[in-house]
């Protein structure tokens, strides 16, 4: 089943529009580049075979996808998150060591964050993509906030 000729969004725009946001949110969770990738790439091909017809908010439909895949991925007894990527284009410095802090976070706590953050979403529509209740999502906010000033603490103790 190929994308249908009723579908009101252009394919194409839909995937220039939303590859970057999408990438860089499966990075997050995953850590690594070509799981991300390739989460990225069954996040458009489930849209393909399984998109409603009378979709209204395609890009929050695919990260909704998107966020599951990646939790699907993480479930695998094979895969374990590594240090930062040595190809991620990260500034170098305090914003690099940052990343590396983040990245070691376990990763439900990197989606929130890099949900909240970098994307912007609300903790009611991080709730809605993670399947969570609203509650939840501000707990596990504060608790990876809390996790990452301690460990960004600790970081800046070893340097002195």
């Amino acid at each position: 089943m190929g994308p249908s000729s009723n579908r009101p969004v252009d394919w194409e725009q839909l995937v220039t529009e939303n590859e970057n946001r999408l990438y860089r949110t499966a990075l997050a969770i995953l850590g690594c580049p070509q799981e991300a990738e390739d989460a990225v790439q069954d996040a458009f091909v489930c849209y393909l075979e399984k998109a409603p017809e009378e979709l209204r908010n395609p890009a929050a439909w695919l990260t909704r996808v998107l966020v599951n895949g990646c939790k699907s991925r993480l479930r695998l007894a094979w895969r374990r998150v590594g240090p930062l990527p040595d190809d991620l284009p990260a500034p170098e410095g305090e914003e690099r060591r940052e990343l590396e802090e983040i990245f070691s976070l376990p990763p439900a706590d990197r989606a929130v964050i890099h949900l909240f953050y970098y994307e912007g979403c609300s903790t009611e529509e991080i709730a809605n993509l993670t399947g969570q209740r609203p509650g939840a999502v501000r707990t596990r906010l504060s608790r990876a906030r809390g996790k990452l000033r301690k460990l960004l603490e600790e970081s800046q103790k070893g340097e002195l």
